[in-house]
């Protein structure tokens, strides 16, 4: 391939192009590069890899997993490959390894929150792609991965609640995962823009789950100088506070305003309808199915790292304070 590319006067990401029938090459140059195939009597080797896309989950309980799995399985139609599901479980939990994903032999791997060294060194070794989706680590600057603009979403979010008049928003934050901290410094950002002191009793670091956003709003909600406004760093944590604001006799949004991330579908449907940022997570994940087997194709790529853009969804659980 490589002295097809250098004969033809072109890459060999676009010999590639024309072995496997792909579009993006003039009709002039894809006719010169198959009269060298032809003329040289080059053939493909024979696939070693599966037809599947590997789609790597810690565990399957989030409430997102669906919105991922619906994306990857778009781009995966669209390219003609299939999805194989896999949970590895968490930290010592038996359960699948990436030594069963390599014996698989996937087109790529996508793996959801984070790899190991040791896992993207197995998967290097044996010359599979992979893409990690919404990391919630550091990764190294030649992993691919795909996010989300997580420091704005956090802006936005905190932006709107001031703009509706509150002065006392407090935020139940996560675990010190970069996504997290990117939210959280996008909440102090939009204070510090609008002249509103920070007050470190205003925000609770919790887990990022219904129980823990309950408690931490049992916490927030139980003061006498409590906040008017409470914003999440994931869906299911505000719909804790909904809990904690029910059980303490509080309205939403008439006593209390609530801003959480991520759009899950069923936010939508609670009562009040949560106000959110939209993390596009099928768009995400198609991203990520795309920049993989754009990998393992052996094409040019851009960036190895991509994030996509939040939106702000306003729904019924914010309105200005009681005067």
């Amino acid at each position: 391939m490589a002295y097809i590319a250098e004969s033809a006067g072109v890459s060999v990401p676009t010999v590639s192009k024309v072995l496997n029938g792909r579009s993006g090459v003039s009709d002039e140059t894809r006719a010169r590069i198959e009269e060298l195939i032809q003329r040289y009597g080059y053939r493909k080797p024979p696939k070693n890899r599966s037809n599947l896309v590997e789609l790597v989950f810690r565990e399957l309980e989030s409430m997102w997993a669906v919105e991922i799995i619906r994306g990857v399985e778009r781009a995966a139609r669209r390219n003609k490959v299939g999805v194989l599901v896999s949970e590895f479980g968490l930290y010592d939990t038996p359960a699948r390894t990436i030594d069963e994903t390599v014996g698989r032999r996937p087109q790529c791997v996508l793996s959801v929150a984070w790899l190991s060294e040791h896992e993207r060194d197995q998967l290097k070794t044996k010359g599979i792609p992979f893409v990690v989706f919404d990391p919630n680590g550091e990764l190294p600057d030649d992993v691919p991965f795909v996010g989300a603009t997580n420091w704005r979403g956090g802006q936005a979010a905190t932006r709107h609640l001031i703009d509706l008049g509150h002065r006392r928003i407090a935020m139940i934050t996560g675990p010190d995962h970069p996504f997290c901290l990117a939210r959280s410094s996008g909440y102090v950002s939009a204070l510090a823009e609008a002249g509103l002191p920070m007050d470190p009793n205003l925000m609770v670091k919790t887990l990022l789950t219904r129980e823990d956003g309950y408690t931490a709003a049992r916490e927030l909600l139980a003061r006498s100088d409590r906040p008017t406004a409470v914003f999440t760093a994931n869906d299911m944590q505000a719909l804790g506070v909904y809990q904690a604001a029910r059980e303490l006799g509080l309205s939403i949004p008439e006593d209390l305003s609530v801003v959480g991330f991520d759009d899950v579908p069923a936010v939508a449907w609670v009562d009040p309808p949560l106000t959110t940022v939209h993390q596009p997570l099928a768009d995400m994940a198609v991203a990520a199915t795309e920049l993989a087997l754009a990998l393992g194709r052996g094409e040019d790529v851009p960036q190895v790292g991509l994030e996509i853009a939040t939106t702000l969804t306003i729904r019924e659980s914010t309105a200005p304070p009681k005067s």
